[in-house]
């Protein structure tokens, strides 16, 4: 029977690449002690050669630290996450953190279990995206010293978390906006699942658009329905059921918008001549389906390393003290559909 591998240390990387064990520990463990560049590449270059496998327990255990991030999202497989969960990964890498990731489902229950679960769990921080629950409930996350950025609603109140968020009221009043401009009297909307901050504030925003341009609100042609591709099919059949018809419809993301542009087809209709569509966040296949959507395009991979670039600066210390609110661009793309 072979005999089990030795163990890499410390020394083994140290005497491969002609430096100290403190040297090496100091590359390891990230200290402040000055490396020259070259001595650093020449350890990380040993470390790859031999193996060498960093003792994360014991590295906790010197600095108090997990070195490990969590996010939690309410739906992968909405291509808006992915894009997201990349620019934050492109920054924990930069740090050489580990980073766990939740998902919801968009379910309160889940949201529940994945915040309790954070407390359980030791990771230094987490970046949150939370349909169910408010601020207030990340308050004994805070307490045990884990610090928090949310993507979400910009008012943190007294907490010490961090929001970074787009005006999606203002997005969908430029959305509808651009749809009654080009003559559209009746316009519907499909707004998301209910009671979640995406969903009241871009219904906020088409309220406030119908409100500047004198058109009438009517609440029947304000549907619900998961933000899915099959809640925006199922939601503009409903909507197709009544007279007089909508001619144009604002979707609250794309995945629903490309579901109502499959149920509008069935019908035998023509978009945008019979019924124009307007998405939000600009996914992949926004730009790839026939007719090209016309969307809100929130720069996804930005607003994740822009996400995790304000947790680091937590973890670091450079930002200390009350939490902050940092607002993102977003741009109104004008395709095909409207």
């Amino acid at each position: 029977m072979p005999s089990p591998k030795k163990r890499v240390t410390q020394a083994d990387v140290a005497a491969l690449a002609g430096v100290s064990q403190t040297a090496v520990s100091s590359v390891i463990n990230d200290s402040d002690i000055a490396i020259h560049e070259a001595t650093r590449q020449r350890i990380l270059d040993a470390m790859d050669e031999l193996g060498y496998v960093r003792n994360q327990s014991a590295r906790s255990l010197r600095t108090s630290k997990t070195h490990t991030i969590a996010t939690i999202i309410p739906d992968i497989g909405n291509p808006y996450y992915p894009a997201f969960q990349r620019g934050i990964q492109d920054v924990t890498r930069q740090h050489d953190y580990d980073l766990i990731l939740y998902n919801t489902d968009e379910l309160e229950s889940e949201e529940t279990r994945c915040l309790r679960s954070l407390e359980e769990r030791q990771v230094d921080g987490a970046i949150v995206v939370l349909f169910h629950h408010d601020y207030e409930s990340l308050r004994p996350l805070l307490d045990k010293g884990i610090s928090i950025v949310s993507l979400g609603p910009h008012d943190v109140g007294e907490l010490t978390l961090d929001a970074i968020y787009i005006d999606n009221t203002t997005a969908a009043f430029q959305a509808v906006s651009y749809l009654a401009d080009k003559g559209h009297t009746r316009i519907g909307m499909l707004a998301g699942s209910d009671e979640t901050p995406p969903r009241m504030s871009r219904i906020e925003g088409y309220q406030l658009a119908l409100d500047r341009h004198h058109l009438p609100l009517d609440e029947t042609i304000i549907r619900g329905g998961g933000f899915t591709e099959h809640g925006g099919y199922e939601s503009m059949k409903k909507l197709l059921r009544l007279s007089p018809r909508v001619t144009a419809v604002f979707a609250a993301n794309d995945l629903m918008a490309i579901g109502a542009i499959k149920a509008i087809r069935e019908e035998g209709l023509s978009i945008p001549n019979d019924i124009a569509i307007i998405g939000f966040d600009d996914i992949p296949a926004a730009s790839l389906i026939s007719p090209p959507l016309t969307t809100i395009n929130q720069f996804t991979q930005q607003i994740g390393h822009r996400a995790a670039e304000m947790l680091f600066e937590r973890l670091n210390g450079t930002v200390t003290g009350n939490g902050r609110s940092v607002e993102m661009p977003f741009e109104l793309i004008i395709r095909e559909s409207a």
